[in-house]
């Protein structure tokens, strides 16, 4: 469908289906975490906040130097915490073979 309407996009997409269906080699218990972006969009909103408050930088690397704090930070966080992203339990399934999963929305493409 998308093939006529847009095509040179059909094609782009069609080249870059193992980049975009690259989750799919883990455990389905993981996708869920793979594709959000939620853990991405919370550090953007701290950068953003703490960028807010300094309001104007001298020179680049003022803000290199504050954003890079930030994620230093977050790290450490992530780091230290007691709840992970992925549990323990769940990371094993990366060691055991994977085990085929049907997807009916991409079996279809």
């Amino acid at each position: 469908m998308l093939t006529r309407s847009h095509p040179k996009v059909a094609d782009m997409l069609d080249n870059a289906r193992d980049d975009l269906l690259a989750f799919t080699g883990f455990p389905f218990q993981h996708w869920r975490q793979i594709w959000s972006t939620n853990p991405l969009e919370r550090v953007n909103k701290e950068i953003k906040r703490r960028t807010d408050v300094v309001g104007t930088f001298p020179n680049p690397a003022a803000l290199l130097r504050l954003a890079g704090h930030v994620l230093i930070e977050q790290h450490d966080e992530w780091d230290g915490a007691d709840r992970r992203y992925f549990s323990e339990h769940s990371m094993k399934l990366l060691l055991t073979e994977p085990e085929e999963v049907a997807i009916p929305e991409l079996a279809a493409a």
